[in-house]
């Protein structure tokens, strides 16, 4: 056989087993996505809550609207009216591997007063609770940790009203709630705290 063939055909042997194994045994590549995840809060007007979390490394979207209550498709009017029963929230999505959940639940008692019950400020009503709603067992388990080490702390005057729920149908709020400071260039007159406010 002609030496030229021969080497030719071995290449294309070589190059054939490559192939192969490669399908055989396929790995992520560099644009594999990262694996995502939730994290639901509630810390008084969703507006402040979503413009800082919004900031946080690794937080990939901050979305507003409304969760814990009896009606579906909830609206604006009907959560201030009081009777639905959901509370103004923030659905977070996040990279586990450049920011922890525990970190966004230590971030979330450090942005608002925990202690206080169906209000943030001057701001009055049970849409206002302060409660986050957990969406595994793990989240279930670092959320009550972080209350309980707060509290054996001493870290508040006051007992800590947090909630901690498994996370319910999150409803997300009408678009003119979305981005509402970014998109008005304002900064909130709430949630204002060191580790996400603009340098």
């Amino acid at each position: 056989m002609n030496p030229l063939l021969s080497l030719l055909k071995s290449a294309l042997i070589v190059l054939a087993a490559v192939v192969s194994a490669r399908a055989a045994d396929p790995k992520p590549s560099a644009m594999t996505p990262p694996k995502l995840e939730k994290a639901t809060f509630g810390a008084g007007c969703f507006w402040g809550v979503e413009y800082q979390y919004a900031k946080i490394p690794g937080v990939e979207s901050a979305v507003s609207g409304y969760a814990g209550g009896k009606t579906d498709f909830p609206t604006y009017e009907e959560i201030c009216a009081k009777g639905t029963g959901h509370a103004e929230v923030i659905e977070v999505t996040f990279d586990p591997a450049k920011v922890t959940y525990r970190t966004l639940v230590e971030y979330f008692f450090k942005m608002h007063d925990p202690t206080q019950v169906d209000r943030q400020g001057p701001d009055i009503g049970d849409q206002y609770r302060s409660v986050i709603f957990t969406h595994s067992p793990e989240q279930q388990k670092i959320a009550e940790d972080v209350k309980i080490g707060l509290t054996l702390a001493k870290a508040f005057s006051r007992p800590i009203a947090t909630q901690i729920d498994k996370a319910p149908k999150f409803w997300k709020a009408e678009e003119y709630h979305q981005k509402y400071y970014q998109l008005r260039n304002k900064k909130p007159y709430c949630h204002l705290v060191p580790f996400a406010e603009e340098k």
